[in-house]
C-alpha cells in the first residue's frame, strides 16, 4: 500500500468518526459508548485472572534477560555486500 493511499484512508476515517458529527446527540452517544467500554466489568473469570498473571510473568521474564544485538548481512551473487541491517543497540 502506498503512503498516499494510507493518508487518504486516514483522512476518510477521521471524517467519518461519530465524534465529528454535527449532531450533539450523536456525539454524546459515541462518548457514552466509549466510557462504558472503559469501565471495569463487574464479573471477572478465573481465565481473565490467569491471562493477566501469565502476561505479567512473560513481561517480567523478558525484562530480566540481557539485551541482544542482531546483525544481518546480505551478499550479492558477486560477493559484494547488498544489504546490512543492525537491530538493537
Amino acid at each position: 500500500m502506498s503512503d498516499r493511499s494510507a493518508l487518504v484512508e486516514l483522512a476518510n476515517f477521521i471524517g467519518r468518526s461519530p465524534l465529528a458529527a454535527p449532531d450533539a446527540s450523536a456525539r454524546n452517544k459515541a462518548l457514552s459508548g466509549m466510557t462504558q467500554r472503559m469501565l471495569p466489568r463487574q464479573r471477572r473469570s478465573v481465565g481473565d485472572m490467569l491471562a493477566v498473571v501469565m502476561a505479567l510473568s512473560a513481561r517480567t521474564r523478558r525484562m530480566a534477560q540481557d539485551p541482544v544485538n542482531v546483525e544481518i548481512d546480505v551478499f550479492a551473487p558477486g560477493g559484494r555486500r547488498a544489504v546490512r541491517m543492525m537491530l538493537g543497540g
